[in-house]
């Protein structure tokens, strides 16, 4: 995905230097100025060291040390003169030294970073650097790759082309300009700068990486730039404050943080895990890219989605709005973090008294029997999070802004750099990943792509959707596609996929892309002419759905479209997907791209003028679409004919399924905007799918880069989701997503009524990320109920869950109700659960409609039970209410997948 994503960022944001051509950047200067050049020196570099400080003296440059434990406060770096900072590959950068190079950049100072920097970071502190940086480090390239400099940039000492093992760097800030590229699919950025630092896209000073004259050269160019710092004597490895410090290779040991600033790594378990699946090695890696619907959502729509919260500057006021979405925002994640902890108690015997124990003993205290029990401290994390929060309010009021920015801040990355990552979390859900293209064909046999599915399985997905159709091309030899993709020319992955998953007790649904019907970047990869339509619509031109000008390839997303009027078109999708349900045990498929293309309807952009499509229309109503315009008498009527054939497809496909292979599931990949805009710009209208019983399984793309965001967009979608029978699984996108971040994105879903998630993709999992997963949840596979497979015993689990977390908060004297409603609460809790256990042990309409009834009961006089501890933890309250709601849409489910 990330080159892909790239090559259209370029290509349609063009204020990047290749782009432009024009930008006069880093002319080399003959005579220095008084400032000096400072360079850091961490546990991250320590390795390195050696060769970092050779690459310094072939450079003949005046430098000298900083140490982050010294330089503790900007004017510390003021006071030693500094005037350029360089940051070698230091992946770790916590909260105060974050602040520290924040608040001296914003004084004047400026910086060179190379490499991963901040790359293990914490997530907030990553946030922080990306907007202090104006880039970040993307993602590695897999072999060494050419760099090619602008031409306005003049590097002395380099070759114009020379080749490097790197990563790409993404911009950020409006004024981050690509200063040199990487000659790879989609020239990804290699060096970004500003006006305040310049960041370095491989790990400089490493003979592994990179060679002295392209180290040498760019730093000098990066210094001239800010500071006009010309070659000097080479120093003796003074410390920057004066003090002598030895050059010699530093060991780790020489720089391990104190406790307070120790980087934000994983927990080491208390019991002994299983050592992570490595992922492949970047030599079995071929030049592709992964493909995804998301890159659409980013490129062809014009309303940005709304960023994370930008840093508030220091001692400015804060408006009163902004005091209360941040005291929101912050009450979240306390919330969200307080609810991971407790699952994670649950899941391994933390609550010692049963529900109904546990109000038997809040009986017996109120009437003097038993002294309280001390089960379970208050989270310490939350509590002193919960002060920060008060503390921050407390000093808004005071007008000490300045104050309460850091106190929130404080609390925030208190909150992040402790989230749970090594507690086993027994909840049965649905934890899907797409397994993209991209990461397939590099694979090139079934022994290779079992390491993948090794890799999967340790995270614990247990739902596996495999790319088996990708722009026309099938990943299998098939009888009725004319083309398999040419990667996979030999073997058979979707068989392989299908054994494999079934081995590791995974579900496989392959992964088809529908009416998107050709792609001009595959055709870059296969050697194809960019107007290539395709192996399908080179064959049946008449086939494809045009412009008005009759242009086939949409402008933004360049891919061409199916018409999906045309009656051969649908047949022939048809026997795809049966020959794969046919020839093939998947346990699903999988729709995308069923839609149109992306269109603005505003400045006439729209597209499905077919020749099937005109034809049929003109038939309706007498007129040819194409002299039709938005505004006029038949634009309406236009726009509904387009969602109709949409709509009449995925019938047919649901009832294909439901006729010839009803074991086999049906999902749909779908964006999850506001109906009006989804109907106008692309028809897919997939409520009525779910209204009608088409779909078992909606997969909105509910990519976003916080949770704050994602829970924007699955709100309105949970509001809708118990009209249905339908399961919703929304989708989390982790390329760029930091792995603390998409942990908390998977604890929001856990709290709300979803029956579980999807991690686009395969390609974008960290080893990090694994490695937690691997212990959160990746022993349990196969052991807990899968949503979407075995709802009624899923239902029973997540009450059993829910029962001793509400077991713990009444050891704990959390919640409080008076004698009367503790009873009746205690009653009807007891009868749900043994509603449920025997719906699952022996599922009947009549065991069904109890359990559904109680359960309906019980969850509408929930938050009157519990509106005392609501005003105390209204989070914890809507997220139990929440739950609640997801048992009843699992029944809904199960009424339909098993009854």
């Amino acid at each position: 995905m990330h080159r892909r994503f790239l090559s259209a960022l370029l290509s349609r944001y063009c204020r990047l230097v290749l782009c432009t051509g024009a930008i006069a950047l880093w002319p080399l200067t003959a005579q220095a100025q008084a400032a000096r050049f400072g360079v850091i020196r961490t546990r991250d570099n320590a390795q390195q060291w050696t060769e970092i400080t050779g690459r310094l003296r072939q450079a003949n440059l005046d430098y000298c040390l900083v140490d982050w434990t010294t330089a503790n406060t900007p004017n510390s770096l003021e006071r030693e003169n500094v005037g350029v900072l360089l940051l070698p590959n230091v992946e770790t950068i916590d909260s105060t030294q974050a602040a520290l190079l924040q608040v001296w950049l914003e004084a004047g100072g400026r910086a060179v970073v190379t490499g991963p920097t901040g790359s293990l970071s914490p997530p907030a502190v990553q946030t922080q650097l990306r907007s202090l940086l104006g880039s970040y480090w993307g993602f590695p390239l897999p072999t060494p790759t050419p760099l090619r400099a602008a031409s306005s940039a003049r590097i002395s000492g380099v070759a114009p082309t020379t080749t490097a093992r790197g990563g790409a760097i993404i911009p950020t800030g409006a004024d981050s300009e690509a200063i040199a590229v990487w000659q790879t699919d989609g020239e990804p950025p290699a060096v970004v700068a500003n006006d305040r630092a310049t960041f370095l896209g491989w790990r400089w000073g490493s003979d592994q990486t990179s060679n002295t004259s392209l180290d040498t050269a760019w730093l000098r160019a990066a210094l001239n730039r800010y500071s006009s710092l010309a070659p000097h004597q080479t120093s003796s490895g003074r410390r920057c404050d004066g003090t002598v410090a030895s050059e010699r290779p530093s060991s780790a040991a020489d720089f391990t943080p104190t406790p307070a600033t120790q980087p934000n790594r994983p927990a080491t378990p208390s019991q002994p895990s299983r050592q992570p699946v490595q992922p492949l090695p970047a030599e079995t890696l071929v030049a592709d890219e992964a493909t995804d619907d998301a890159l659409d959502s980013i490129l062809d729509r014009d309303r940005p989605a709304r960023p994370a919260p930008t840093p508030q500057p220091s001692g400015q006021p804060i408006p009163a709005a902004r005091v209360r979405a941040l005291q929101e925002q912050l009450e979240q994640w306390i919330g969200r973090y307080e609810s991971a902890v407790l699952l994670g108690q649950v899941s391994n015997g933390g609550a010692e008294l049963s529900l109904a124990q546990a109000i038997a003993e809040v009986e017996n205290r109120r009437q003097g029997q038993r002294r309280s029990p001390n089960l379970r401290p208050v989270n310490d994390i939350a509590a002193e999070a919960r002060q920060g929060l008060n503390r921050f309010l407390t000093l808004t009021q005071q007008r000490a802004f300045g104050e309460a920015w850091q106190e929130w801040l404080q609390a925030r990355n208190l909150l992040w750099e402790n989230y749970p990552t090594s507690t086993p979390l027994r909840y049965p859900e649905t934890r899907a990943m797409w397994l993209d293209r991209g990461t397939i064909v590099r694979t090139r046999s079934e022994s290779e792509l079992a390491r993948i599915f090794d890799r999967l399985e340790d995270a614990g997905v247990n739902t596996v959707f495999f790319e088996t159709v990708n722009a026309s091309y099938t990943i299998y030899p098939s009888q009725v596609a004319p083309e398999q993709n040419p990667f996979t020319v030999g073997w058979d992955p979707l068989a392989a996929a299908v054994k494999l998953a079934h081995e590791r007790d995974m579900e496989l649904h392959a992964w088809v892309w529908v009416f998107a019907a050709a792609n001009q970047r595959h055709n870059q990869i296969v050697r194809q002419p960019r107007t290539y339509l395709g192996p399908v619509l080179s064959r049946h031109p008449d086939w494809v759905g045009t412009d008005r000008q009759g242009n086939p390839f949409q402008s933004n997303s360049r891919k061409a479209f199916f018409d999906p009027a045309h009656p051969e078109v649908r047949a022939y999708l048809l026997a795809l997907i049966d020959e794969i349900a046919t020839n093939y045990d998947v346990d699903g498929i999988q729709l995308d791209y069923i839609r149109y293309p992306f269109q603005d309807p505003s400045v006439n952009q729209v597209y499905g003028f077919g020749v099937a499509s005109r034809s049929q229309f003109r038939r309706l109503t007498g007129v040819d679409p194409v002299s039709i315009n938005p505004g006029d008498r038949l634009w309406t009527r236009w726009t509904q004919f387009r969602i109709q054939q949409v709509d009449g497809f995925v019938a047919s496909v649901s009832e294909l399924l439901d006729r010839e292979h009803p074991e086999v599931l049906l999902s749909a990949a779908v964006f999850p905007l506001p109906p009006s805009e989804r109907l106008a710009r692309l028809q897919q209208n997939w409520e009525s799918w779910t209204e009608a019983g088409y779909l078992d399984l909606v997969v909105p793309m509910t990519y976003a880069d916080n949770t704050e965001n994602l829970q924007r967009l699955t709100e309105p979608l949970f509001s809708r989701s118990l009209e249905n029978s339908t399961l919703f699984l929304p989708g989390i996108r982790l390329l760029g997503l930091p792995t603390t971040a998409a942990l908390d994105q998977m604890q929001y879903l856990r709290d709300s009524s979803a029956g579980g998630y999807a991690l686009f993709a395969a390609e974008n999992l960290s080893l990090n990320l694994q490695t937690i997963l691997s212990r959160t949840q990746g022993e349990q596979q196969g052991q807990l109920p899968l949503a979407h497979r075995q709802p009624f015993e899923a239902a029973a689990g997540r009450y059993d869950l829910l029962q001793r977390e509400w077991a713990i908060a009444l050891s704990n004297e959390q919640l409080v109700m008076d004698a009367a409603t503790l009873r009746a609460w205690g009653q009807q809790a007891a009868a749900v659960d043994a509603a449920l256990r025997l719906l699952a042990e022996q599922p009947s309409v009549t065991n069904l409609n109890r359990a559904r009834s109680l359960l309906r009961s019980f969850r509408l006089s929930f938050p009157g039970w519990l509106r005392q501890h609501g005003a105390q933890r209204p989070y914890q309250v809507e997220a139990w209410f929440n739950r609640l709601a997801s048992l009843e849409k699992l029944l809904q489910y199960g009424e339909q997948q098993v009854l």
